[in-house]
């Protein structure tokens, strides 16, 4: 970044931050302090009011605001291609928003870079996944549940877990408080408090088949920061098999989240796997067929060979 591209980029910082440190702004810009401090005087003598107080740091002027931003083709397009992921992956509410900010974006872009971003654009798509139907259900979960976490209003919801209960039942109705969501891999991911388990629970949208926002109120604990909280890995089973190495990567693109560890020896595949219960790899060893073989658990590879002799008898 040269010299002037930072001296405007940090006028936007302090525009959108009350006040900032100078090491703070050198860590931003990679940069040293004495460079910032260089950085700041120009400002000041090219007539921008940046007032600093020793020990807190540097802010502008109340009231003072920047002359509307130019964008140059890739900036446009970022912002363009965002405004189709949001389009795409949140609710009717975020779809019109996101096609406003469009419609606005593209209005204020000089006719050379529009061109250019739209030259751009056609080389890059952003396809949706899944089936429009659970796709219709999950934004509406979205909807719910930005209202709930908005309004700090519980949820009552009921969810298919992927595993069923000791008494084979899937379905199961909770009341949780909504703490924040995250896209993982494709799939919406609510982080919430579980009034059942007494503990924060995963759970992703697209397998609550009911929802409903509740009057009961909560409050997010002071040291939970959806921004830094990391789950915890409760994976403790472990399920060795031995595969084909044609299949080394079918196998890492659908299960690198529990594969532990993965070696090639003596024209084998041997793939160690941590799961919070050998089940939740049953359809994927199932799919991977007569290419891998399951050695341990001994409990796990019974199922395999219950499930084979199901298999058969239906053909």
């Amino acid at each position: 970044m040269n010299k002037t591209d930072r001296q405007l980029a940090i006028m936007l910082e302090l525009q959108r931050n009350k006040i900032l440190k100078a090491e703070d702004l050198a860590s931003l810009f990679e940069t040293s302090v004495r460079t910032i401090y260089r950085d700041i005087q120009a400002l000041s003598e090219m007539g921008v009011p940046i007032l600093g107080a020793p020990g807190q740091g540097y802010s502008l002027m109340e009231g003072y605001f920047l002359p509307p931003v130019r964008f140059n083709a890739d900036e446009a397009v970022a912002l363009l291609m965002g405004s189709d992921f949001i389009e795409q992956r949140l609710d009717g509410d975020y779809e019109k928003t996101a096609r406003a900010a469009r419609r606005k974006i593209e209005a204020i872009l000089p006719e050379p870079v529009r061109e250019e971003s739209t030259r751009i654009q056609e080389t890059m798509r952003l396809l949706q996944t899944g089936e429009p139907a659970s796709s219709w259900r999950e934004k509406n979960n979205v909807a719910l549940t930005r209202l709930a976490m908005m309004e700090r209003r519980k949820l009552r919801i009921a969810y298919m877990k992927r595993m069923p209960e000791t008494d084979g039942n899937r379905k199961s109705i909770r009341e949780i408080a909504p703490y924040g969501l995250v896209l993982v891999q494709s799939n919406w991911v609510l982080i919430a408090f579980c009034d059942l388990r007494q503990e924060i629970r995963h759970f992703r949208l697209s397998r609550i088949t009911e929802l409903t926002v509740l009057e009961n109120h909560f409050l997010i604990p002071p040291e939970f920061n959806l921004n830094h909280y990391r789950p915890p890995d409760d994976r403790t089973e472990r399920v060795l098999i031995r595969a084909n190495p044609e299949i080394k990567d079918n196998i890492t693109e659908t299960c690198h989240f529990y594969m532990e560890s993965i070696e090639e020896k003596n024209g084998v595949l041997l793939v160690e796997f941590l799961v919070r219960q050998p089940e939740e790899l049953l359809s994927y060893i199932l799919g991977w067929s007569a290419d891998v073989e399951v050695l341990e658990p001994k409990s796990f590879r019974a199922r395999i060979r219950e499930e084979a002799i199901k298999m058969l008898k239906r053909y």
